[in-house]
């Protein structure tokens, strides 16, 4: 079975994210919720094709993860069980996780439009004082590049990355912003400044010509008092934004009969905290001793007061999230291990190189119980040419295991024969959004060609693509439908086929390319004499005659099954 990834890098840097998602709503991928009624902001709901993608996806991750999960750096298999915990859990559960009085966003809301946002994502454009001053002359006060003194902050906007602060720069390049003309923008880690604190914005044709400039975002820790000299994004009015304020996250929700207090529930945040709950159930009746792990996909729910970027962030979405309980003594040799299987996953199914990072986190992100936490980041469109997050791996030390012991009495700590001696395991906890691993198929298939009729095919991993093979008669007459047709019971025993008989061949090529189906196989004029049927690649357009009793082989061997 063949299972190697593309061989030429299919950068997203130069995608539009506009065309992915017309893409994905003409062919059946993604369309909005309740769309026949306007939609409804943060949900999405997965067609046709965009079913079978998501499903391969989920599919190849549990296979890898817990029916056939990696060896361990000692070179022995690992045991990782799975778990399918409810969605909504007794509220005390979410007390004791943290979540209740601390899952939180800080929010800030413009008086005068009602318009609320993240904290975290408004930016700023900033005048330095004196048009000689250097870098030397700046501070960093939270995660904001700011002069010395008071800088004179001339406009401020939202955006909820570097890449679309850039953008929105870039965008206002021919127009003047209270009088600046911007000219430039480029990324400026020689200045000592981690990759999201800032850009750098230079006026004229030569550095320090007139004044210089830096957009920054505006820190989190900024004083009330303080925002009387942020202009409003949205109206430009100093003293028009409120300080930064928590909103909890969680959608909430009654049981049973009364509306009130006693029965206030909450849909779930993660799947982290049903895997810990189960902890002593799954020790008590399988056979796992540690080091072994506890998977689940399923869906989550998160308030999200801004969802955006298309599935990147919404309100309903799926994870996949495994916990890895190990001897704390052993945390850090599997913390590096997950780390590299994760990354070396998403490579595994076509992902380029090129478009996959892994960044640790610094210690001011980390959360208080965690020792360590790495992303796996991918170059979205709308990141570029910064990454976004696709999966985090966290050392998060015995916390959750603690907490629900505390909070609820009952006695969660492991026995180890070995080691004869009690204790809470720590967890490694590899954390990928499923909803969001599919946009990272969707925007690394997604491969302009201007040669083709369709402009643009998904250049899916075979083992992504959501139909492996499509049967073609080349007409509609001669004996050819029914020859198609008996190839097409055949083969989808076992593949998602797809039987076309509508359209020239052209056309027929055309839909298959934007559905991504890695191979077309055509009756013709030829089969009736020989047997022999035309294949078509979809990556090449290459074409080639087999024998149609050797149409099943040739798919197992480059897809499986």
């Amino acid at each position: 079975m063949s299972t190697t990834a593309p061989e030429t890098p299919n950068t997203s840097a130069a995608k539009s994210m506009e065309d992915i998602v017309a893409l994905c709503k003409r062919r059946g991928f993604i369309f909005p919720a309740s769309e026949i009624y306007g939609g409804i902001n943060g949900f999405w709901d997965f067609g046709p094709l965009g079913v079978e993608l998501k499903n391969n996806l989920r599919d190849a991750w549990w296979h890898d993860m817990v029916r056939c999960p990696p060896a361990g750096p000692d070179g022995e298999m690992l045991t990782i069980v799975g778990l399918d915990s409810a969605i909504i859990q007794n509220p005390k559960v979410w007390e004791a996780s943290g979540h209740v009085g601390g899952f939180n966003d800080p929010m800030v809301d413009d008086k005068e439009t009602k318009q609320r946002f993240r904290a975290d994502h408004l930016w700023g454009v900033v005048q330095l004082e004196h048009p000689d001053r250097s870098y030397d002359d700046m501070v960093v006060i939270g995660n904001a590049l700011i002069s010395e003194g008071r800088a004179n902050l001339l406009c401020s906007f939202v955006a909820p990355s570097l890449g679309e602060a850039i953008e929105f720069l870039e965008t206002a390049k021919p127009k003047a912003v209270n009088g600046l003309r911007i000219h430039n923008v480029w990324d400026v880690p020689e200045a000592g400044v981690s990759r999201l604190d800032g850009i750098l914005l230079r006026t004229g044709d030569t550095p320090k010509t007139l004044f210089d400039c830096v957009a920054i975002p505006v820190p989190l820790a900024v004083q009330e008092r303080d925002f009387e000299y942020i202009p409003s994004p949205f109206t430009g009015k100093r003293g028009a934004l409120t300080a930064p304020r928590q909103f909890n996250l969680m959608f909430k929700t009654h049981r049973g009969v009364l509306e009130d207090d006693e029965s206030l529930c909450y849909l779930r945040p993660e799947t982290a905290q049903g895997i810990f709950l189960n902890f002593k159930n799954v020790i008590d009746t399988q056979r796992v001793k540690v080091p072994f792990g506890i998977a689940q996909i399923g869906k989550a729910f998160r308030n999200e007061v801004t969802p955006r970027n298309y599935i990147f962030r919404s309100r309903e979405f799926e994870q996949m999230e495994m916990e890895f309980f190990c001897h704390e003594s052993e945390a850090k040799k599997w913390y590096d291990f997950w780390v590299q299987t994760r990354l070396d996953w998403w490579k595994s199914l076509g992902i380029s190189a090129d478009n996959l990072q892994r960044r640790d986190h610094d210690a001011a992100e980390l959360a208080h119980y965690s020792t360590a936490c790495a992303d796996v980041e991918y170059r979205y469109p709308f990141t570029s040419p910064g990454f976004g997050e696709l999966e985090g791996i966290a050392h998060r030390g015995c916390f959750d295991l603690t907490q629900h012991q505390e909070h609820s009495g009952a006695k969660l700590a492991y026995f180890d024969q070995e080691r004869n001696e009690h204790y809470l395991p720590h967890v490694i906890e590899p954390a990928a959004g499923l909803s969001r691993g599919v946009l990272v198929l969707l925007c690394e298939a997604y491969t302009p060609d201007p040669e083709r009729p369709s402009k643009v095919y998904m250049k899916f991993h075979p083992r992504m693509a959501p139909i492996k093979a499509a049967i073609f008669p080349l007409v509609a007459k001669e004996g050819m439908p029914e020859v198609a047709q008996k190839l097409y019971d055949e083969l989808r025993t076992k593949y998602a086929v797809q039987l076309d008989v509508k359209q020239n061949i052209g056309k027929r090529y055309a839909r298959m390319d934007e559905a991504g189906t890695p191979y077309c196989f055509t009756i013709d004029g030829q089969t009736l004499e020989d047997q022999t049927v035309t294949v078509r690649e979809r990556d090449t357009s290459s074409q080639e005659r087999i024998n149609i009793d050797q149409v099943g082989s040739y798919l197992a061997e480059r897809i499986g099954g």
